[in-house]
């Protein structure tokens, strides 16, 4: 895989700062992991969308019941994911939409892929 190098002004930021604190490099690498898998990216793209059940996910995802509800739970234990229950159905989105824009941008730098 090539990425691509794109040059922009830098912008003072305190991602440097990180360095210093362990414990917020941790958090983030754990969050990180989370979502780098591809079945994990997949459902983080339907939810994108809209808040899904976890049989409208399945159908979107094409993979069985089960290894959905596994992922949902590793990304619902990150914090990625929220949940709603109605009767007897719940219902999973992304908790903070800032989780989708890493990801476009993501896409953006490592695919070459344009913003939409």
């Amino acid at each position: 895989m090539e990425i691509r190098e794109q040059r922009t002004p830098r912008q003072p930021r305190d991602i440097f700062a990180l360095i210093g604190r362990g414990e917020q490099i941790e958090q983030m690498a754990h969050a990180m992991r989370a979502i780098a898998h591809p079945l994990r990216l997949k459902i983080l793209c339907v939810l994108g969308e809209q808040e899904s059940s976890v049989h409208d996910i399945v159908e979107a995802v094409g993979t069985s019941q089960s290894n959905v509800s596994q992922h949902l739970a590793i990304l619902r234990g990150k914090g990625i994911l929220g949940t709603r229950r109605k009767a007897n159905r719940v219902y999973y989105s992304v908790r903070d939409q800032r989780t989708l824009q890493l990801l476009s941008t993501m896409r953006e730098v490592l695919c070459g892929v344009p913003g939409a």
